[in-house]
């Protein structure tokens, strides 16, 4: 049994666009960080590259005229608002609510210790959710190549 084009495509856009996180993180950062392979957010955003990996892989097999591919693209477009627009602003708002937590937290150990520990008791709310704009452009990107080229070298059956 061989997987679908269109499904391998976007799994294949997926797994690229989280494992080149790392290096670009990396020349960005001097910073090694192995963990950006399974978060979301970051450079290229993989929910984009996924989805055009998926919406390519449908309009080069079905037809950039055909009803599955007008499915996909307005899924696409959708990923790609959700993902510089909600997403984005909930992580802007994990953010405040980090800090809140933190102020708080320091508020009440100097209430009850004049020497505090600086110990947060809540686990923090994740703040990289969402993409800049860039960052879905060139999940797009990304997505678009990994189409194509999937296209010229999957064995169809």
């Amino acid at each position: 049994m061989v997987l679908s084009y269109p499904l391998f495509a976007a799994l294949l856009g997926m797994l690229i666009a989280q494992v080149v996180k790392i290096p670009i993180h990396f020349f960005a950062t001097r910073e090694f960080n192995w963990r950006l392979m399974f978060s979301t957010g970051g450079m290229p955003s993989s929910h984009t590259a996924t989805i055009v990996a998926l919406a390519t892989a449908i309009g080069l097999t079905s037809g950039f005229s055909s009803n599955e591919f007008a499915i996909s693209a307005v899924l696409s477009t959708i990923v790609m608002y959700d993902a510089t627009g909600v997403r984005r602003q909930a992580g802007f708002h994990a953010e405040i609510l980090n800090q809140l937590l933190a102020d708080f937290n320091r508020l009440m150990e100097a209430l009850k210790d004049p020497h505090p520990t600086n110990a947060e008791s809540r686990k923090k709310l994740k703040e990289l959710l969402g993409h800049k704009p860039v960052e879905v452009f060139f999940g797009m990107i990304t997505g678009i190549i990994v189409g194509e080229l999937t296209f010229y070298f999957y064995p169809f059956s």
